[in-house]
């Protein structure tokens, strides 16, 4: 690596620190500083930290990289970087956004054709039907919590049809979700590994038991199509299945609660842009685009070079750990013009990386952009004067970004 490389003793204070509050509360401004004054960063833990959107899509595009971090990078763990990878080495059967080609080639295509979009187009009635149904529970009241109301149950219920899952027990699965997506955080403790691996103590038999009781009751459903691939002995076998089950039912509803949440709070504080999108229905299209750039759900990812690759002038040797700052590439005004504004007119808004890039594009992307175009349309078209009502409440969270609580009222 060249000795020109910026590190942590050139003025921590305007670099990346995930454990500053101010940082999480708002990434934004500290990412713009960073693209600045060092857009190829090494930290205090010999990561480096890419904030310009060329290096970022690169990266996420080029197949130099994996993503397999444990089986490649050659940095020495801290003590809770230790411990996650202890627990991950426990896991009889790695997550499909932890492996490389060829394994994560065959597993992604056993679910691909669920997710096309036109498969995804053919559940719209549903995933209306599900927003109605909330909003008219809201509409005598004047008012709702948009997150525990509309932003998670509809997700929830929706790849819950999807894999035929039951329901019941939502209050716990949402619970266990997060403690699973809070321990894939930078700033994770000691007990927020801890939590995750109960989680997964409390996830893993509920899944067993539903699978073994599907394969006695086969249906039309995404999860009896897995078994039955499993069962005719082509490419999945149990843990594999296991394992991605539990991912698609996560990663099903996790990041779409906050991209809803997310989209209808930057809405709400760009009135003139709800204006525009509610009057507009040909923005139904592209609207969701431009709310993801602008305030994603997932902020960053990371990959481990293979080889040795090469940002402009910096050379990054194998087995470094690199992470990729999605917020701060879709904040680049080398790519966005005016990159903190919300505009909908935006010609290149489907340029944003907030789903990632290359063969780790986010399998369920347009189940997501459905989902959110639906749910923020319907609330402001139904409740054209609609407002907060109160603070809004944010995850204290760095990968996953994302709000809690959002109070909305109407006249």
């Amino acid at each position: 690596m060249t000795d020109t490389l910026p590190s942590a003793g050139d003025a921590p204070e305007l670099l990346f620190n995930p454990f500053d509050p101010a940082f999480r509360a708002n990434p934004y401004p500290f990412y713009d500083v960073l693209r600045e004054k060092a857009p190829v960063w090494m930290s205090p833990l010999q990561t480096i930290v890419l904030s310009r959107y060329e290096d970022v899509a690169v990266t996420l595009r080029s197949n130099d990289f994996s993503r397999d971090v444990e089986k490649n990078s050659n940095a020495a763990a801290s003590p809770i970087q230790a411990r996650k990878r202890e627990k991950r080495a426990e896991e009889s059967t790695k997550s499909i956004l932890s492996l490389d080609p060829p394994d994560h080639t065959r597993l992604r295509r056993l679910v691909s054709l669920a997710f096309t979009p036109s498969a995804i187009e053919r559940l719209r009635p549903r995933v209306q039907q599900l927003v109605d149904d909330a909003l008219d529970n809201a509409a005598e009241r004047g008012s709702m919590e948009l997150i525990d109301e509309l932003a998670f149950p509809v997700p929830f219920q929706v790849i819950s049809d999807l894999l035929a899952m039951p329901t019941e027990r939502s209050v716990e699965l949402r619970q266990w979700s997060q403690h699973l997506t809070a321990s894939l955080e930078p700033t994770a403790d000691d007990h927020d590994i801890d939590l995750a691996g109960q989680a997964i103590d409390h996830f893993v038999p509920y899944l067993v038991e539903i699978i073994d009781d599907r394969r006695k009751h086969l249906g039309d459903d995404l999860l009896s199509a897995l078994i039955q691939v499993e069962e005719s002995g082509d490419r999945m076998s149990n843990q594999e299945l296991i394992a991605f089950v539990l991912l698609l039912y996560v990663a099903g509803h996790e990041t779409t609660v906050n991209l809803i949440g997310n989209g209808m709070l930057a809405l709400l504080r760009n009135p003139d842009q709800l204006r525009m999108w509610r009057d507009d229905p040909a923005l139904d299209a592209t609207a969701v685009d431009e709310l993801l750039r602008y305030d994603g759900p997932v902020q960053l990812t990371v990959r481990v070079p293979l080889v040795p690759v090469h940002y402009r002038e910096v050379t990054v040797e194998p087995g470094t750990v690199v992470m990729t700052l999605l917020g701060a590439a879709n904040h680049d005004p080398a790519m966005f013009d005016d990159p903190h504004s919300l505009r909908f007119d935006r010609p290149n808004s489907n340029r944003h990386l907030a789903l990632a890039g290359g063969i780790h594009y986010c399998l369920g992307a347009s189940l997501a952009k459905l989902e959110a175009q639906v749910a923020i349309s319907s609330v402001i078209r139904r409740f054209p004067e609609v407002q907060l009502a109160g603070e809004p409440g944010w995850r204290d969270r760095l990968t996953i970004r994302g709000v809690d609580h959002l109070p909305l009222s109407w006249p």
